[in-house]
């Protein structure tokens, strides 16, 4: 019987040291997401707020004006 020469088996089969960086990265990839995701939130956010005012959304009349003209060239 041969022996490994890992010092000790894991469920991934990674040793401790591979482990520690795949979490680094892992760490690093979901913060840059996070901050991309929150940054594309508030960029939505400040063109157009999801709870509209007492007037609704001011720009919804003119999407369909648009559409109405867009339309009557497809028809």
């Amino acid at each position: 019987m041969g022996t490994d020469n890992r010092q000790s088996a894991s469920l991934s089969g990674l040793t401790e040291k591979e482990a520690k960086e795949f979490h680094s990265l892992f760490v690093a990839s979901f913060i840059g997401f996070t901050v991309i995701a929150v940054v594309a939130h508030f960029l939505v956010w400040s063109w157009r707020p999801w709870l509209p005012s007492a007037k609704g959304y001011a720009m919804i009349d003119g999407v369909h004006s648009a559409l109405g003209a867009v339309m009557s060239f497809v028809a």
